[in-house]
């Protein structure tokens, strides 16, 4: 067993070769903001390393996550988009959503952003507001129903 203290946080690691699967508990007090804190921080890091495989023609890929600027709906395939690229995906966007890390949010009926890309957004009081990211001529649009969500994302 490992022991690791960092302010009032115990880190407990016990090794059971027994064990087939990783469990992480969390046994506190009450749930406060550091509880969440830590209990997305381990959410994400394991969305991060289930795999999603991409496809292009006849070859399958193996991107990063951060790689992905957006997932968008195209004529019932989901596509990846990169920077200068663009991948098929065999999960739907709701499946998407629950596998993603927190950092991607759904912006429209049709597309799941990387918040970690974006660049500006332009917004349109009457309609969807227009997401840019650097060094790339792709765009997307946020819908007015998700627009709120993005900015509290982003918000510091």
């Amino acid at each position: 067993m490992y022991n690791t203290a960092m302010n009032n946080l115990k880190v407990k690691i016990e090794i059971d070769p027994a064990a087939t699967d990783c469990e992480v508990t969390i046994r506190c007090a009450g749930v406060n903001e550091e509880v969440v804190r830590i209990q997305k921080l381990l959410s994400e890091s394991a969305a991060e390393l289930s795999h999603i495989s991409f496809y292009k023609e006849d070859s399958e890929y193996f991107l990063p996550l951060g790689e992905i600027l957006f997932f968008e709906t195209d004529g019932g395939l989901i596509r990846a988009h990169t920077a200068t690229d663009e991948f098929e995906t065999k999960y739907k966007l709701y499946e998407l959503e629950e596998r993603l890390p927190s950092y991607f949010l759904r912006i429209s009926k049709s597309t799941i952003l990387n918040t970690h890309k974006l660049y500006s957004i332009t917004k349109n009081l009457a309609g969807a507001s227009k997401v840019e990211f650097q060094g790339t001529y792709k765009t997307v649009y946020c819908s007015r129903n998700y627009y709120k969500a993005l900015k509290e994302i982003l918000a510091p």
